[in-house]
């Protein structure tokens, strides 16, 4: 069977009761796969919701999402908290399967609005926060003369480098495949060179790696390490005065 039948025959059998439900994903594009799974998020109005469930039906991998409008509004809020939606991508993007009594259209409008606003501004200490990790990594990586440690370097590298990116740009974020694509839709050229980069880094040769991140935190501020400080959870009392700089 096709995804949209497949996922139609799904909420039909398992959840007659359904308010709305969606069939997201890869699969309904062309970046479809032979691993691409049925990302369905579906609507009750009560009990069982809400859970998560992960089935095959008719061969196809399913990732089942099932709340009440009340948990579909809370993990939206959650979510969105944490500058990367999964669930109003799902239905912003998604084929809408059924629709009892208009929640359906309601959710689909309001998430395609919330989506298309991106996420919410990031404050600056956090930045610097990124900023400093994304430091602390590259200078590892330049001292890095051991070809195994150069190649999870240049995986964290790739990761943090690819969120910083998209944080200083207020473009939402992603894990796995959907950061490289959320990355490839905001910076296609930062994209391919960083990838590109990462990989001729994991097979030992990380200097164009330490170039395009430098370029990354170059456009946000530059390198931070030395000066950086946090005050430790908990604790009250003001941070230590810096010693005077040397004239």
């Amino acid at each position: 069977m096709e995804p949209l039948e497949t996922a139609q025959e799904i909420v039909r059998t398992r959840f007659p009761q359904a308010r709305a439900a969606f069939l997201a994903g890869s699969v309904l594009t062309a970046r479809r796969t032979p691993t691409s799974d049925l990302d369905v998020v579906v609507l009750l109005a009560g009990p069982p919701a809400p859970f998560r469930e992960s089935l095959v039906h008719r061969g196809w991998p399913v990732e089942l999402f099932v709340q009440t409008e009340q948990d579909w509004r809370a993990f939206a809020e959650r979510e969105t908290a944490a500058r990367r939606s999964p669930l109003l991508a799902m239905c912003a993007e998604g084929v809408l399967l059924v629709d009892a009594d208009g929640l359906g259209a309601a959710l689909q409008a309001e998430a395609r609005e919330r989506f298309a606003a991106g996420p919410p501004p990031v404050p600056a200490d956090v930045l610097d926060d990124h900023r400093y990790v994304l430091t602390d990594l590259l200078d590892d990586l330049r001292g890095c003369a051991d070809t195994r440690e150069q190649a999870y370097l240049a995986a964290a590298l790739l990761l943090r480098a690819s969120e910083f990116a998209l944080l200083a740009r207020g473009h939402w974020l992603g894990s796995g495949t959907w950061l490289s694509r959320r990355l490839a839709e905001a910076d296609p050229s930062l994209h391919d060179r960083l990838a590109q980069a990462a990989a001729e880094a994991a097979a030992g040769r990380s200097g164009r790696l330490a170039d395009v991140v430098e370029e990354v935190l170059d456009r946000a501020g530059g390198p931070l390490w030395a000066g950086y400080a946090r005050r430790c959870p908990g604790r009250v009392r003001p941070l230590p005065p810096r010693p005077a700089t040397p004239p």
